[in-house]
């Protein structure tokens, strides 16, 4: 694996480095990763305070959290094959104050990961804006890596996305584009390749509980959101895995299942802070939400152990 210097700048060149992709084509049995979400460092205070654009100077909770998240993940055995970040790394949006000094405290607590678990890093609305340009995306690629891309991992495919270039791509068009094109391309590679699965991580949910919701705040537009889900049925994508509504929800488009999870860091429903942990077995995507401390106690539950242990 990389040196932690490069654990956060291991997607370059719309694929990550952490894997060997010629090793990486053929199903090998069953194996698992762990999703989180919004660990965003500042919005635990700037939400107790109700200033959610300036009170975000402080962000202990969320070190604590985090750094919770990854001892968990840490004690894991088997180890998950990698952990994925779905979006709002911070909560200091582009341009703001405290940005920076979110950004290097998270740094400082995900360098702890075991090094054998590869972290991927996806963007959300507070990492790019919410009406994201091409020097807000550029400011986060360099700090971490590629804002979409794809990688396979023991025969599955696996598609980073960059959503808010679907919530909002009014300032940078050219660049929602690319990133059709590009989806377009890597589907089409999926299907030669013949993979077992399809699974992409995105910031914001299609839609939270229902396809043919009205949109808001926390889902897609509902005209794009059709696009996409028709796009992904065709292309037989199996999962979509999200976070940004900081609770647990999700539902089903035509076998498409949308996972949306909630968060390791602020509550803004009934949930704990928690990890998703996601098993891929020949047939199917297995999920549970387990609440930092089950999983810092417990670890994984013997259900999905024994998943892992089937095939291999």
């Amino acid at each position: 694996m990389a040196a932690a210097g490069d654990a956060f700048l291991r997607a370059r060149g719309r694929t990550l480095t952490a894997f060997r992709q010629d090793d990486e084509y053929l199903w090998k049995g069953p194996f698992y990763f762990i999703q989180g979400a919004d660990p965003q460092f500042g919005l635990m205070k700037s939400w107790a305070v109700g200033d959610t654009k300036n009170g975000d100077d402080e962000w202990g909770e969320e070190i604590k959290l985090t750094e919770q998240a990854v001892q968990a993940i840490n004690k894991l055995n088997p180890k998950p094959k990698f952990f994925v970040l779905c979006g709002d790394l911070i909560h200091g949006m582009p341009g703001t104050r405290w940005r920076k000094d979110q950004e290097q405290d998270l740094k400082n607590v995900l360098k702890n990961t075991d090094q054998d678990i590869p972290l991927v890093f996806v963007s959300g609305n507070h990492d790019i804006g919410n009406t994201p340009t091409r020097e807000t995306i550029d400011n986060y690629c360099k700090n971490w890596g590629d804002d979409y891309f794809s990688f396979w991992v023991g025969g599955v495919f696996f598609l980073v996305l960059n959503s808010q270039l679907y919530f909002d791509s009014s300032k940078c068009p050219e660049l929602k584009q690319a990133q059709d094109v590009w989806l377009n391309e890597q589907l089409a590679v999926a299907e030669k390749q013949k993979c077992k699965h399809i699974i992409v991580f995105q910031h914001i949910p299609l839609f939270l509980r229902t396809p043919d919701e009205d949109h808001d705040y926390f889902n897609l537009e509902k005209s794009v959101r059709q696009e996409i889900m028709e796009k992904f049925h065709k292309a037989g994508v199996k999962a979509v895995f999200s976070g940004h509504y900081h609770r647990n929800a999700g539902g089903s488009y035509k076998g498409l299942e949308m996972v949306v999870s909630s968060a390791i860091g602020c509550q803004l429903g009934e949930d704990a802070h928690g990890l998703r942990v996601v098993v891929v077995t020949d047939e199917k995507i297995v999920h549970r939400y387990c609440s930092l401390n089950e999983l810092s106690s417990q670890g994984l539950e013997q259900e999905l152990l024994d998943m892992l242990a089937k095939q291999n």
